[in-house]
């Protein structure tokens, strides 16, 4: 049996007994005005983080979720584009289809706003998308694309770049390990499939996001999330995972490389009131700019006797510049 059929097998039962306890199913959801989540969908909320990101979804985005889960973020993403099929969730397994279908039309029951032709499930899996080229506005995935080995994930982040329309957005939540994964984890199945032993380390993890062709990398939020340790998992050291939230947008990579944003910022404190690298960044003397990480090592390069550069947060939320 392939990794991917474990996968398959593992939420067929997930999908007909809830597992309180796989990834975050007890933390609590997005709270939004007039948002009822049906207790069975909360069950199921299999994801590491969140790809719902509320400030950022005006103008009634076309959302194509990958691996539908329970329907939560499905549901979440249909709060902001109230329209038959603005949301279109593909999912693999039939049984997983079949639970979200019936959390949907619990959902359609809570809340008055909601049809379940928001949401058009359809079957189809990350690596053939039944979606035409450049079509949709955001493709999100929550703890999915995690279980891919390397060379499937690269195949999965290629065709959500192919689906998006130019300017469009990858939003993920994924786990990410602090150290690379011993090859005795990474081949078992079960816990790959759990989202327990397939991540990659940040740095392999948004290299492969920009070899697909992403130009620009938004860190949202990143934070602890497992602990593998030394007993159960046969390892000489505990070996922590984290939840990224990002997003990855479809531009043109620049030509002195991809830009990561991660919550740095850079500010001159020099004798002028403002510094001008005449190439594009204009920092106000004292004020804190957002930047990138390429602008904010090659402004410390430039001038580090007058310009601080903070470190990465881990929560960016836009606005900053390359």
């Amino acid at each position: 049996m392939t990794y991917l059929e474990t996968a398959a097998q593992f939420y067929s039962e997930v999908a007909e007994t809830p597992q309180l306890g796989l990834c975050c199913v007890q933390s609590t959801p997005l709270q939004l005005p007039g948002l009822k989540i049906p207790q069975p969908m909360q069950e199921m909320n299999y994801g590491c983080g969140t790809t719902v990101h509320h400030t950022e979804l005006s103008n009634h985005p076309t959302v194509l979720y990958v691996g539908v889960g329970g329907g939560l973020e499905a549901l979440q993403f249909a709060y902001f584009s109230r329209r038959p099929s603005a949301v279109i969730a593909i999912e693999p397994v039939a049984a997983m289809r079949e639970a979200a279908t019936r959390n949907l039309k619990l959902a359609a029951t809570d809340n008055p706003w909601f049809d379940t032709s928001f949401v058009e499930i359809r079957e189809g899996d990350a690596f053939n998308l039944p979606v035409a080229d450049a079509t949709v506005d955001i493709v999100a995935q929550n703890c999915l694309f995690n279980i891919f080995e390397p060379e499937d994930l690269t195949r999965a982040l290629k065709e959500a770049y192919r689906v998006l329309k130019p300017g469009g957005r990858l939003q993920m939540s994924d786990p990410i390990a602090t150290a690379p994964i011993p090859a005795h984890l990474q081949q078992d199945e079960r816990l790959r499939a759990m989202c327990l032993s397939g991540a990659l380390t940040y740095e392999e993890y948004t290299q492969r996001i920009i070899n697909a062709g992403f130009g620009q990398i938004e860190i949202r939020a990143r934070r602890p999330y497992r602990l593998l340790d030394t007993q159960t998992y046969n390892l000489p050291e505990n070996l922590l995972l984290e939840s990224l939230d990002s997003l990855a947008f479809k531009v043109n990579i620049p030509e002195d490389g991809a830009c990561i944003f991660t919550g740095k910022t850079a500010i001159y404190a020099g004798t002028e009131s403002f510094f001008d690298d005449s190439a594009g960044h204009l920092l106000q003397l004292g004020i804190p700019a957002a930047v990138c990480d390429k602008t904010a090592a090659k402004l410390a390069a430039l001038q580090p006797a007058e310009i601080m550069v903070t470190p990465s947060t881990w929560h960016y939320s836009g606005g900053g510049c390359c």
